[in-house]
Parts: C-alpha cells; sequence; structure tokens
C-alpha cells in the first residue's frame, strides 16, 4: 500500500488535550539514544532510508526523525487517531519536514504496507495501550527489511518515583495504574517496559537478535516540571482519565480536585522531582 498523505494541514480538528503536552517532550534525541548510533550506522550506507512510526500521535517524535532521516529519505507516521494525524501534519510542516514526511491513519495490528518496505519500524509509548502487545511488535518486524531493525521503548509507570510524598500524587500514581491495567487487558499495562522481551520472543523473534536495555525519565527543572504537571492535572480536570474515574467508582471529585492540587504544587517547589524506568528494545532483522 502507498505511503501517501491522507487529508492536508488546513484540516479541521479539536485542540489537543493537555495531556498531549507528555508528546512534546519526546524527541529522538532525549528519548532514541538505545538505537541512534544503528540509525547513522545505516544512514551512511544507505542515505535513503523508509522509517515508520508506529502510533506516531501528535508527529513530535516522528519530526525529529525526519531531522535525522533528511530529505533524501522518507519517514511515515502511522496512528489510528484522525483527529491526531491532523496536529501531526500540522507539526511536521511547522518543523519544516514536510516533505518527506507523511502521517496515515491504519491499525498497528494490521500495518497497511507491504512485507519488507522499512528500513526502521519504530513505537515509542505505544505498547502500554495495547491488549495484545506482541502482535503489533509481529507487524512491525514483518514490514522491516532484512538488514533494518525495530526500535521500541516503553514507560515503566510501576518503576516511577516522585518526590515529595504527598498523598495526592500517591492517589494519582494508583488511579494511573488501576486505568492502564484495565485498560490493557492483560497485555500492555502499568508495567509494560519490563515485558519488552517476552514479548519480542512471543511474537517469534529469534532471542539472539533481540538487545534489551533500560533507560530513565526524569524531571528536576522548573520548565519540565511544569508542562509535566500541567499535563498530569489536565487528566484528571475535564480530562477523560477524570471523567472515567468517576463514572468506574475510581475515585471522587474531590479525589481528583486532591490530585490535581498536588500537582500543582509539585510543579512550584524546589526540592521536587520524578523518575520512571523505561524499557527498551532492538530486534534486527
Amino acid at each position: 500500500m502507498s505511503s501517501k498523505t491522507t487529508g492536508n494541514t488546513s484540516e479541521e480538528a479539536p485542540p489537543p488535550p493537555l495531556c498531549s503536552i507528555l508528546h512534546e517532550l519526546r524527541t529522538a534525541e532525549n528519548s532514541g539514544g538505545y538505537f541512534l548510533p544503528r540509525l547513522h550506522s545505516l544512514k551512511e550506507s544507505d542515505p535513503n532510508l523508509k522509517l515508520l512510526e508506529v502510533g506516531s500521535g501528535w508527529g513530535h517524535m516522528t519530526a525529529s526523525l525526519s531531522k535525522i532521516i533528511g530529505p533524501s529519505g522518507k519517514v511515515v507516521g502511522l496512528d489510528i487517531d484522525p483527529s491526531t494525524l491532523v496536529h501531526a501534519r500540522r507539526h511536521a510542516k511547522n518543523a519544516g519536514v514536510e516533505s518527506h514526511t507523511d502521517f496515515i491513519q491504519g491499525d498497528a495490528y494490521a500495518i497497511p504496507f507491504a512485507d519488507e518496505t522499512f528500513d526502521i519500524t519504530h513505537a515509542h509509548q505505544v505498547l502500554a495501550h495495547m491488549e495484545r502487545p506482541w502482535e503489533v511488535i509481529r507487524e512491525m518486524v514483518r514490514v522491516t527489511k532484512p538488514g533494518g531493525f525495530v526500535a521500541i521503548r516503553e514507560g515503566d509507570l510501576e518503576s516511577e518515583v516522585v518526590w515529595p510524598k504527598e498523598p495526592g500524587l500517591t492517589k494519582f500514581h494508583e488511579l494511573i495504574v488501576k486505568g492502564m491495567n484495565m485498560r490493557g487487558k492483560g497485555g500492555g499495562g502499568a508495567d509494560t517496559g519490563r515485558q519488552l522481551l517476552p514479548w519480542a520472543l512471543r511474537a517469534g523473534v529469534d532471542r539472539t537478535k533481540a538487545t534489551l536495555s533500560y533507560g530513565t525519565w526524569w524531571f528536576d527543572g522548573a520548565e519540565d516540571k511544569d508542562k509535566w504537571a500541567k499535563a498530569m492535572v489536565g487528566q484528571v480536570r475535564g480530562g477523560t482519565v477524570g471523567q472515567v474515574a468517576v463514572q468506574l467508582g475510581l475515585a471522587s471529585q474531590e479525589d481528583l480536585d486532591e490530585m490535581a492540587s498536588a500537582w500543582e504544587d509539585w510543579a512550584k517547589r524546589d526540592d521536587s522531582s520524578l523518575a520512571m524506568m523505561h524499557g527498551e528494545i532492538v530486534i534486527e532483522k
């Protein structure tokens, strides 16, 4: 199937939710160190690389990868949500990578490309939301060329550490863990980062072709903490997380208000910080 872009940057879409701030924080530079040396090595031998971003979301990671791939290559972002694709195309245009970056709507369980189409297939913070993540990995491997590789990075929410230990922050953490585990239904969830290797093996990957590593995100600077806190507040004040939590009886409105206030206070403190482990895997094809 062609990777032709569907739609254009003039498409109408609702404004992105506050939680999309998290996507703005993700770039190839701060989240791709585990595979970038391989990418650069491939580029030296072939400047016309093709890269697929599975679950491209708002497109910030995709655009940063497009800058590395360069105009001689091609980057395609795939996402199931058409509204996020509108924002992603707009961001690619603003980032100056529109000429060699396409975005298409598609399902990660059935990636709409032929076998061995891409040199690199990448996903970041996607499998945590999937009920059968091993099937997504199998699809990613399928569309990757021999000599290329698959790269996946996932957070492990159960490894999160936050200072200070405030009741509102603890309640928020417990709520998000419950929500992610309910959404994953036995697949993805709050401990996704530590399951990348067993999922890859379940997808049929040869163990000798898989390289596992772990990285860390942490926030202790005022600007990043402010962005993170705004995203967390957005999830409980008017966001889907807060609405669903109340509907399912997982939290009261008073609980949500306490969580939001705790994050706002956390962002203002000089001594506050947050860190989380991330699982990383590179699968050679």
